[in-house]
């Protein structure tokens, strides 16, 4: 790629980046847009919608900006939660690194790689004509010592990284910690979720529970609740929601037709008052919903699960832990999450049925991965145009145009992968959905990982290694070669990352600010729809789409910082537009839909030491290349050392993460042992998880008396 590609990719997406910004500072200031860009500012009562005109509203303001750098971190813990926390860490422990990378690579590792004369001599007359190649390590000459250069700046950013990987793990641990001691007594801390459930001829799953317990567990077991089968419940409850609704805009908005014909073109006949059509069937609906509940309370809906309460965090940790029967396969026990995190339409209570339902995933997996190929290898064929020629003859007069080629090779290529991309979260999470976790902050945590080892797979080692399917078998197959491999393949796909970098960080970050799909779905409702609290819905984060994408451009900037300096200043400008604009958004859009208490992090450290090992192989092969001798034997152990460091992060760390120990829990324990309110909060944990569908509703205007609960709300 040339130098002038670049500089239109990134005066494309700087142009983008400045229009998204401009359409914003202008758009969140009208009312009618405030529940696209300030929605939860809405939710909260501290913006309301204002009618009369004002100019000043169409006037661009960066005051956005002042409030999101303002915002303190203890703030953004009181509004958002430690997970938000732990998100900006994120992005901080990333600017860290790469500023100090960043300096190391343009002002060390820059002039030595433009020095060299390996490939060719830079023309700083005719700049933009310059290949990307002479910026990297491939142009210094094999065998010189400026290479030495290289290889010390390996080793110093790797000991910097690790540094800083610890820190921000004690950290966030630490941090972890406190939330905990600061947290009020919360039903999942008292509480476990018992699955596989053994029971006997003549006995239901509630009487199996409560005969175990309370022989085994007598003086702190509680109370439980059986899980029931209700999806069928739930989609008529969902119907019933959306006919109340439409209800609610016809009788509050004059305009609407409000009487039919009921003959069959609707021409003749008598009229039909649909308000009144719509009052009968929801009162149907609410009564089918009743009966159906009651359906669900007996015994042959049960599922061969329930949720497990203790008097004391101990007590519950304790359980949680110990292994309660002497067949491993059955009462099976693990953490229960907060009653609002717990994931209703999906719970598979059988050992083999998770179990196959995880290897239908992982096949899945797979299957998706090969098919993602395709657009990787129709993306590797536009950065050539000599191929692109080859595929496509009739583009052969349209592409000796500069400007259109510039564009092909140094936008279209990105964006086309971008694209690609977006759907992957989704697929990812319904994916991760299926594998019986029980909360969606554990499923979104699962995509996060799926969805991060998908990107650096199909997005990096495909794109590296993009000749062919049979070159990325015999890699596979000849381990061996995979230093010296990478050595060769990495540092000639430079130039199309530093544009990926520009393209999906600049572009896909400022439309995250902008929020382009919500803006345009709301245009079209609009003129539909009445704005209602029902239908208002404050988002939250998805943070299996914005971690992996945040820790893929760590690893592009770990690996590249040596092979390609020039990416650094185009990460450090991503990474400070997330930071400001991701602060805006926990402030005035996001909402938690779930607390893990920093549970994302380990997935970040795992990845940053994957990347620091990476980096490791690549300078094997790299130095290997360029016949530097002993360079690298003396990279070897630094991989070594680094596995090293995760082994002991592991060991010191990582515990805190899975559990919280008997000191902190019996300390916790022993301070609600003098609060007056932890015998109420006791009873109310006996209905803390009882599933939403069972709960009684009313919506018509007549009550019947009909909408008390149908079923018990506890066993204990």
């Amino acid at each position: 790629m040339l130098v002038s590609a670049l500089l239109t990719s990134v005066g494309i997406n700087t142009g983008l980046c400045f229009l998204f910004f401009i359409l914003y500072s202008v758009l969140r200031r009208q009312p009618s847009n405030y529940e696209v860009y300030i929605p939860r500012q809405v939710a909260e009562g501290k913006s309301n919608k204002r009618s009369y005109f004002n100019l000043e509203r169409l006037i661009p303001s960066p005051g956005w900006v002042k409030k999101a750098w303002k915002l303190s971190e203890e703030e953004l813990l009181s509004i958002s939660g430690l997970d938000a926390v732990v998100f900006m860490r994120i992005i901080i422990f990333s600017l860290r690194v790469f500023a100090f990378a960043g300096v190391i690579g343009v002002f060390i590792l820059l002039p030595v790689n433009c020095t060299g004369d390996q490939l060719e001599d830079i023309d700083f007359v005719d700049f933009s004509n310059n290949s990307l190649d002479v910026f990297t390590i491939s142009n210094v000459n094999n065998g010189s010592n400026r290479l030495w250069v290289h290889f010390c700046a390996v080793y110093v950013v790797t000991i910097f990284v690790c540094f800083l990987l610890y820190y921000e793990y004690k950290n966030v641990s630490s941090k972890r910690i406190a939330y905990f001691y600061a947290s009020k007594p919360q039903p999942h801390q008292f509480t476990i979720l018992v699955r596989s459930i053994p029971v006997s001829a003549g006995s239901s799953v509630s009487d199996s529970v409560e005969r175990f317990f309370r022989e085994y567990h007598p003086s702190t077991y509680l109370c439980h609740m059986v899980i029931r089968r209700t999806n069928k419940l739930r989609n008529l409850i969902n119907d019933t929601k959306k006919l109340y609704r439409r209800l609610i805009h016809m009788q509050a908005d004059p305009a609407q037709q409000k009487y039919k014909r009921n003959s069959r073109f609707g021409l003749f006949g008598r009229k039909v008052d649909l308000v009144d059509q719509y009052e009968k069937r929801l009162e149907d609906l609410e009564e089918d919903v009743r009966l159906g509940q009651s359906e669900v309370s007996l015994a042959g809906e049960e599922v061969r699960a329930a949720f497990v309460s203790f008097n004391s965090r101990y007590a519950a940790a304790t359980a949680f832990h110990l292994q309660q029967g002497i067949n491993p396969t059955q009462w099976l026990t693990e953490e229960a999450p907060p009653p609002d995190d717990v994931y209703w339409p999906f719970f598979s209570s059988s050992f083999m049925r998770r179990w196959i339902s995880r290897l239908v995933v992982i096949v899945s997996c797979i299957l998706l991965t090969i098919l993602f190929l395709i657009p990787v290898l129709v993306v590797q064929g536009l950065t050539n145009l000599s191929q692109l020629e080859v595929w496509f003859p009739f583009l052969k007069s349209i592409l000796t145009l500069t400007f259109v080629s510039q564009v092909i090779t140094g936008y279209l290529p990105s964006l086309i992968l971008q694209l690609f991309l977006k759907i992957v979260p989704p697929i990812m999470e319904f994916l991760s959905s299926l594998q019986g976790y029980i909360s969606h902050s554990a499923i979104e945590r699962s995509a996060c990982n799926k969805v991060l080892w998908f990107t650096i797979w199909n997005i990096f080692f495909a794109t590296v290694f993009s000749g062919s399917v049979l070159y990325q078998a015999s890699i596979i197959l000849d381990p061996k070669n995979i230093p010296a491999k990478l050595g060769v393949a990495v540092p000639a796909q430079a130039s199309f990352f530093i544009a990926y970098v520009v393209t999906s960080g600049w572009t896909s970050t400022s439309s995250e600010l902008f929020r382009i799909i919500p803006f345009i779905w709301s245009l079209m409702k609009r003129p539909f729809v009445r704005d209602t609290d029902e239908e208002f819905e404050v988002p939250s984060i998805p943070y299996h789409r914005d971690i992996p994408r945040i820790l893929f451009f760590g690893l592009l900037g770990i690996t590249y910082f040596f092979l390609a300096p020039l990416i650094l200043p185009f990460l450090l400008i991503y990474l400070c537009l997330a930071y400001i604009i991701f602060r805006n958004q926990f402030l005035n859009v996001y909402a938690p839909k779930y607390e893990t208490a920093g549970k994302f992090w380990p997935i970040v450290h795992n990845s940053m030491i994957f990347s620091l090992v990476l980096m490791h192989c690549i300078a094997v092969g790299i130095f290997t290349v360029k016949k530097l001798s002993l360079a690298p034997t003396l990279i070897v152990p630094l991989p070594i050392l680094t596995l090293l460091f995760n082994e002991y992060c592991r060991k010191r760390f990582l515990p805190m993460f899975v559990a919280y120990s008997a000191e902190t829990l019996i300390k916790k324990d022993r301070e609600d042992q003098n609060d007056p309110s932890m015998s109420e909060f006791l009873d109310r944990l006996v209905t803390a998880y009882q599933d939403p569908a069972l709960m009684p509703i009313q919506y018509s205007v007549h009550s019947d008396g009909l909408n008390s609960p149908l079923i018990s709300s506890a066993e204990v």
